[in-house]
């Protein structure tokens, strides 16, 4: 028996769970709602955007043609403003309404806003869609030094692409170093010093007390230091999960929609994947996640029974000469030993984490090529019981892992 199947959000979880419908399902109608005016894209590549011209035809998920050949009836730039998970219904921001038999919450995330006084003056960007990307590129061309507030992965790939595009760019870090879930002391070291190689100046233990400026920004002041004086500001200090349009509801929130491993809500036929589902606590916020949990989330919808597994986290870098890859788990506190290959002159840096024999996580800074060896032997447990980890090195452990 059909049904109407109902997907908000427009991200790769959704395209991920029509295609595990399709699988088994060609009759029910499904309908996807997404809020904004492009057809769904891969957002991982919109960083690229805001020194390129930004074409959407190159970085669609699918083709446009493809939800037709799948029978998705698609409406863009159309918000779903409340559910009513009594009547079965979703509301759009017009006050129409929509029956749904099976409904999939992919709504995502948005970038969270820092609560810095003078945040909300113009110049200043955050960026999370192709509008925002779009936005961005036209006022990067006008102009010539900007402060990038975050040192994660997404606010260094922006700088290190700015200072390629002639930008003076400053980042600023409230923590005391940089990407520290997903590098050691020593691998931040090291990174910080190749981005500041390049000219980027990076301020660590940053405290930000006013971004400065009448209508338009004019510079950043930190405590204990003079004002940066900039005329573009891009911040980029972590999401949260879109969940507004469940206030109301009965559906269990905490940071984001909680779900099981079959990516159930806790109400019955809803269910929730991507960057607004939050799955033992986590919320991960990557690509691969939520490709996997929408996959799962569309088995399950239409019956075919299907368990999330556990994904590794994958966390990579490249602009300029720095190539960065983190894999699993990189707390030494939660491995047994961890074997390390450190080049002082051409600041490449190997760590692998090692717990009751198996490869629980890995740091590579320089040649990052062997780096799939070590995601593979995580994901599959293999087994190093007959490795002498005190006579082996990282080079031999790769060869090893290569057999």
């Amino acid at each position: 028996m059909s049904k109407n199947i109902v997907i908000i959000g427009g991200g790769i979880a959704a395209i991920s769970a029509i295609k595990a419908i399709r699988e088994t399902d060609s009759e029910s109608e499904i309908f996807l709602f997404s809020n904004e005016k492009v057809y769904p894209y891969i957002r991982i590549r919109l960083s690229k955007g805001i020194v390129e011209n930004l074409d959407e035809n190159k970085i669609l998920i699918q083709k446009r043609e493809w939800y037709e050949q799948n029978k998705v009836n698609i409406s863009l730039d159309k918000k779903v403003t409340a559910l009513d998970e009594n009547s079965k219904e979703v509301v759009l921001e017009d006050g129409s309404k929509i029956k749904y038999d099976k409904l999939l919450i992919a709504t995502g995330s948005s970038n969270r806003v820092p609560p810095i006084e003078g945040i909300n003056k113009k110049n200043i960007f955050s960026l999370r869609t192709f509008d925002d990307a779009v936005k961005m590129r036209s006022k990067i061309e006008e102009s010539k030094k900007v402060v990038i507030i975050g040192g994660g992965v997404l606010g260094l790939e922006m700088a290190l692409m700015l200072h390629e595009d002639g930008k003076k760019v400053v980042v600023l870090e409230v923590l005391p170093r940089l990407m520290p879930n997903q590098l050691d002391d020593n691998a931040s070291a090291i990174l910080k010093e190749k981005v500041e190689a390049h000219g980027i100046d990076v301020i660590t233990s940053s405290v930000i007390k006013e971004i400065t400026g009448d209508e338009k920004v004019q510079g950043v002041l930190l405590e204990d230091r003079e004002e940066i004086k900039c005329d573009m500001v891009i911040f980029s200090t972590g999401i949260m999960p879109n969940i507004d349009i469940l206030k109301g509801s009965n559906i269990q929130c905490n940071r984001g929609v909680l779900v099981n491993n079959k990516m159930e809500t806790n109400v019955a036929d809803i269910y929730a994947a991507g960057d607004v589902a939050e799955l033992n606590s986590q919320i991960p916020g990557l690509w691969n996640i939520a490709t996997s949990q929408g996959q799962v989330a569309g088995y399950n919808i239409v019956g075919k029974e299907a368990i999330y597994q556990n994904i590794t986290p994958v966390t990579s870098l490249n602009g300029l000469d720095i190539a960065l890859f983190s894999v699993g788990i990189v707390d030494e506190s939660k491995s047994s030993m961890a074997l390390v290959d450190e080049n002082k002159i051409t600041k490449e840096y190997k760590k692998i984490f090692i717990k009751d024999s198996f490869i629980v996580g890995a740091i590579v800074i320089g040649d990052i090529k062997k780096s799939p060896l070590l995601k593979g032997a995580i994901e599959k447990r293999i087994s190093l019981e007959d490795v002498d980890f005190s006579a082996i090195t990282v080079d031999e452990l790769f060869l090893k892992l290569k057999k």
